[in-house]
């Protein structure tokens, strides 16, 4: 037997159709109500994460006085008296030298993000793709790299450097940073690498192409979110040093970086820890950019239709 279909109401609303949105409505909220902590657990997160970011902005623009006496958050007391924040902090930092700071950091940088990128990728490619012997040998010790303490290599690097006569030089720091990040670089983007199709390598291979094109084409364009994550670790971590540029550079103005400049702003007792405020987010303006400008590869999926089944 078939249900007689109910005849719609007076204002031609079918009985069927009403109850099928409603059980959409239902299952709706039923989701979102399932999904609620999730969502509060993620905003408060970002909440707690961004609320010391906040604190600090609105600290930069408070006199050192006010900033002693009382937290950033009595601001709020009084939001509309505008004449108790000032420019002051943000105009010292500026006149300390911050200019040719901010020079030198995107000279140490930029070929310290560069190299290693270049030399790790290769070696990436061949550790993957590439059938030498003591090929996992060379991989282990790499990835053990790792665990070897930063500050193990300083004087045993300033003494090979001093011999060599480069010592307080950008050439010095772009080798030190170079070699500090490979093992990471290498790590990452090799089990990357090996994660690819291995049907595109030898499709290439049967195709008649070398190694130096296969990687060029094909390996470099699809590992394109991985070299642009490790890019963004390595710049920012090179942006953010203060112990490596202090030890192979020295404390001259002409080749100091931003973070070096900063902590001859503040002062050995910290006296003017105020100023910290307005320099952190100075030096913040090219790490974000890169960040911001980088992002959109770590979502990408370059994978996608590379190879059919």
């Amino acid at each position: 037997m078939t249900a007689t279909p109910i005849p719609p109401d007076a204002q031609g609303r079918s009985p069927q159709k009403d109850y099928v949105a409603r059980k959409k409505e239902q299952s709706k909220f039923e989701r979102f109500m399932a999904r609620a902590p999730v969502h509060f657990a993620v905003v408060a997160i970002a909440f707690l994460w961004t609320l010391p970011t906040l604190g600090l902005f609105i600290s930069s623009f408070r006199p050192p006085d006010d900033l002693i006496s009382s937290g950033w958050w009595t601001v709020f007391l009084h939001p509309l008296e505008l004449t108790r924040l000032t420019l002051n902090n943000y105009q010292e930092v500026l006149s300390a030298g911050m200019g040719q700071a901010f020079l030198n950091s995107l000279v140490i940088s930029i070929p310290a993000t560069v190299i290693p990128i270049a030399i790790a990728t290769f070696a990436a490619y061949a550790l993957t793709w590439m059938e030498f012997p003591g090929r996992q040998a060379i991989f282990i010790v790499t990835v053990g790299l790792l665990v070897v303490p930063l500050q193990m290599t300083l004087i045993p690097i300033l003494q090979a450097y001093s011999a060599l006569g480069i010592s307080g030089t950008f050439l010095a720091v772009w080798l030190a940073h170079a070699a500090y990040g490979l093992p990471l670089g290498v790590y990452l983007l090799r089990n990357y690498i090996g994660s690819l199709p291995r049907d595109l390598i030898e499709a290439a291979a049967v195709d008649g192409a070398s190694h130096l094109k296969t990687f060029t084409k094909i390996i470099v364009p699809l590992s394109m979110p991985a070299i642009a994550s490790f890019a963004v670790f390595q710049f920012l971590w090179v942006w953010n040093d203060l112990l490596v540029a202090l030890v192979y550079l020295g404390g001259s103005e002409q080749v100091a970086p931003v973070t070096l400049v900063l902590r001859n702003i503040v002062g050995d007792r910290g006296q003017d820890w105020y100023l910290l405020t307005a320099g952190a987010f100075i030096s913040m303006l090219v790490p974000m950019a890169v960040f911001f400008s980088l992002q959109r590869f770590f979502v990408r999926g370059l994978l996608a239709g590379s190879v059919k089944g």
